[in-house]
């Protein structure tokens, strides 16, 4: 039985972790089986974030749920870990909602916890409907389904193009290219860095190592393996360490100030982000409006096609439902409608994980913030596909912590990042078997 836990009172979540996370993927932690034969109206409640949610959900109720007579209300939560807390919290009592807005690296820790079941007999359809990489991330590599993809990241690169004509510089289409662009603008520019490496952003360092084959998470047999000091992200860890320590790009935080600043003057000229960039730009640095371009993520070597992915979310329905064959109806047509993808691209702003939606509705003309890239979206959608598949555990947040910290210190002090790694696996593993879960060595 994998991925089980082996202390006291967490007995009980060993049974459901090891069923619902084992290589042979049984679908025994719920799913339509355990809905009652349902009589009647059904109400629905929704924890999500998602700015303008309601309105999306309008639509439901005023139709296809009308019909149904399945009326879903939105509650409005923090996100992160502290709407994870939340659930979990709930879910102890016994009192969970029937659907919440989970995001993809959040889903193993509900998993092992038994808080989201596994609705593979209600949403199996939509798989179709999703790149390999997006679905793979709701299914945790097994048979089961634990949620429908909403939002996705897909990362990419980010220039100002007008800079780059300016210093005769080229996009790079391999991170050793890259490296030397940084170099050659330093030497060009002095006072103008090609990007920074930002010691706050987990995430991105997370979906870096992603490109590069990283796989942080496994399980093997009983076992959790943590391969966060792997070959694949010590790779990352000395190529960003390295720029680092010479100087060649900056070694500051983004989403400052300073940062803001830097990108609106044209002293940092390149951002390596994902497809939710626009936006951020468009506070970020309002005065560089139609300078930017979109280019797929640096390979690391040539002839390679794949992008790492930083962020997105997905709709789970939890095991404390009790009309969870309702609640994955809606959960399905919330991220697979062509109205109310269209929807929540208006109302929220997100980039939708159905690969359909990318290339329709409010994506067939470019961000206004990119109106000079009139094929932004269509790049967009072909970056997303490439998604390398992704490996989370049920304790990110603390490997999250460990890297702001080390990395952190790291990046200040231009010092070695390999030993950052180093703390943030043993941290991570340390965590795991404090947890209960057996850890390989």
């Amino acid at each position: 039985m994998p991925i089980s836990k082996r202390r006291g009172l967490q007995r009980v979540v060993a049974t459901a972790v090891a069923v619902t996370l084992g290589s042979t993927a049984l679908a025994a932690c719920g799913g339509s089986d355990d809905d009652p034969a349902r009589s009647g109206p059904v109400s629905l409640t929704y924890w999500t974030w998602t700015p303008g949610m309601d309105k999306v959900v309008d639509l439901w109720n005023k139709g296809p749920g009308k019909e149904r007579q399945i009326t879903v209300t939105v509650k409005k939560q923090a996100s992160g870990d502290t709407l994870v807390t939340k659930i979990l919290t709930a879910h102890k009592a016994g009192k969970a909602p029937d659907l919440v807005q989970a995001e993809y690296q959040a889903l193993p820790t509900l998993v092992s916890n038994d808080a989201v079941a596994d609705i593979s007999g209600d949403v199996g359809d939509a798989k179709d409907k999703f790149a390999e990489g997006v679905w793979q991330q709701t299914t945790l590599g097994t048979d089961a389904v634990y949620a429908v993809p909403q939002d996705i990241g897909p990362m990419m690169f980010y220039y100002r193009e007008d800079l780059f004509e300016k210093y005769g510089l080229k996009v790079p289409t391999t991170w050793e290219q890259f490296a030397e662009t940084a170099r050659a603008l330093k030497k060009k520019a002095p006072d103008t860095d090609l990007t920074t490496f930002s010691a706050n952003d987990s995430g991105l360092f997370a979906g870096l190592a992603q490109q590069a084959g990283a796989k942080w998470w496994t399980t093997s047999g009983q076992k959790w393996q943590v391969g966060i000091d792997d070959a694949a992200t010590r790779k990352v860890a000395k190529f960003w360490g390295d720029l680092v320590a010479e100087g060649a790009v900056d070694n500051q935080p983004m989403y400052t100030p300073a940062w803001n600043k830097a990108l609106n003057t044209g002293r940092q000229i390149a951002w390596v982000s994902a497809v939710w960039a626009p936006g951020t730009l468009t506070t970020a640095a309002p005065d560089t409006k139609g300078k930017w371009a979109m280019a797929p993520l640096p390979q690391w070597s040539d002839g390679e096609n794949v992008t790492g992915s930083w962020g997105g979310s997905s709709t789970a329905v939890t095991t404390d439902s009790g009309n969870r064959a309702a609640a994955a109806e809606f959960a399905a047509w919330l991220n697979t409608d062509g109205d109310a993808l269209n929807a929540l691209a208006k109302e929220s702003g997100i980039y939708p994980a159905s690969s359909s939606a990318q290339l329709s509705g409010a994506f067939t003309t470019p961000p206004d913030y990119f109106a000079n890239q009139a094929d932004f979206y269509q790049q967009a959608a072909k970056i997303a596909k490439t998604t390398a598949p992704s490996a989370w555990g049920p304790n990110v947040n603390v490997a999250y912590t460990t890297f702001k910290d080390a990395f952190g210190a790291a990046a200040k002090n231009r010092s070695d990042f390999t030993a950052a790694l180093t703390k943030m696996q043993d941290d991570t593993v340390a965590d795991l078997k404090k947890q209960g879960f057996e850890v390989g060595e």
